[in-house]
């Protein structure tokens, strides 16, 4: 069945990233959603300041796509591209075969920045009628910090540390908080970050960058009893160094979570004295795919549900601090290029 409301005279505001430090919004011409597809107007779309802040730089090695599980994002790390994950909106039209009760309805998308788009029926998501855009639109995120939980599966009683405060550390943390640990400690350079992370239901946050806040840091952690170090730690920061940070809060046989991609970072762990003789775990958390022990019982539509309702009871949308029209988003990009600490969270605002 085809809705005729479409004509080839519909065009889209699209935003490409076309060489490092520069983007531009480009107006293209759409055709009618082809069979299958649906055509979604985007209410807003999130930036992130982790990923997507290492296209805008060029750190992304050009030989490796951007997303292998996403079919918005297949094509390699070469300027000119686009990019971005987290667009929602409302489906306006509809390709031959796409049931007539898609039109109207709110929607999910990993799609790249742009006013509209025109996405195959499967590479969308409902929203739940009780989640508003500025909650939806954390999606991606939450998906992040629901599958850090499950990779890292604190137990009770756990000592947890979350280095790192952006939007993904504070969702973790926004988590954890629901679980019964001994104590939930996060690590951020800045103060804004470290006073959302107690607003979440963090014990107790630090500054990494202190001496000082750091021995209050280990003195907390034994506090209770002579076992050293955190029983597991997540470094979402996006620096490479903080790994090391990890391993001086880390005991034996301590649990490392990295959850940050540093595209083409790296740099020069720690990892010998005490740090190898503690039979240290460290594993990688990656959204993409499902941890083979949860394979067997989890699908990311389970995951996705878990995210919905996660998105209702955490009410995410209070992390939003810029709110900008799409033709501004290059001096956004500039701003959080040049003062990152100034933005939690920006979204696209796309009219």
């Amino acid at each position: 069945m085809k809705n005729s409301r479409s004509t080839p005279g519909d065009t889209a505001a699209q935003l490409w990233f076309t060489a490092p430090l520069q983007v531009e919004v480009l107006e293209v011409v759409l055709p009618p959603p082809g069979p299958g597809q649906l055509r979604v107007r985007t209410r807003l779309s999130a930036v992130s300041a982790g990923t997507e802040m290492l296209v805008y730089r060029g750190q992304i090695p050009a030989d490796m796509a951007l997303d292998a599980s996403l079919a918005a994002l297949q094509g390699a790390a070469a300027f000119p591209l686009q990019y971005g994950y987290a667009c929602v909106g409302e489906v306006q039209d509809v390709g031959e075969g796409v049931d007539m009760s898609w039109l109207g309805r709110r929607v999910f998308s990993f799609a790249p920045h742009a006013s509209q788009f025109l996405p195959r029926v499967e590479d969308v998501i409902p929203i739940p009628d009780a989640v508003p855009f500025e909650a939806a639109v954390f999606l991606a995120n939450m998906e992040t910090a629901v599958n850090l939980l499950q990779d890292g599966n604190p137990a009770l009683g756990e000592r947890v540390v979350v280095i790192g405060q952006g939007i993904v550390g504070l969702l973790l943390d926004s988590l954890l908080a629901r679980c019964p640990l001994h104590s939930l400690l996060a690590l951020d350079a800045l103060p804004a970050r470290r006073a959302r992370a107690l607003q979440l239901g963090v014990h107790a946050a630090f500054d990494p960058m202190d001496e000082s806040a750091l021995q209050a840091l280990r003195a907390h952690m034994h506090e209770s009893d002579a076992v050293a170090g955190a029983d597991l730690i997540y470094e979402v920061s996006g620096s490479p160094q903080a790994l090391n940070l990890a391993l001086d809060l880390s005991g034996y046989c301590s649990r490392i979570v990295i959850g940050s991609w540093y595209g083409s970072k790296s740099a020069p762990l720690a990892l010998g004295g005490a740090a190898h003789r503690n039979r240290l775990r460290i594993s990688t958390s990656q959204v993409s795919t499902l941890a083979p022990e949860l394979a067997g019982r989890w699908t990311r539509a389970r995951r996705f549900a878990l995210c919905w309702d996660m998105l209702e009871r955490t009410q995410p949308e209070a992390l939003i601090t810029h709110r900008v029209p799409l033709h501004e988003a290059p001096a956004l990009y500039q701003h959080l290029h040049e003062s990152p600490a100034e933005v939690l969270q920006a979204v696209l605002v796309h009219d």
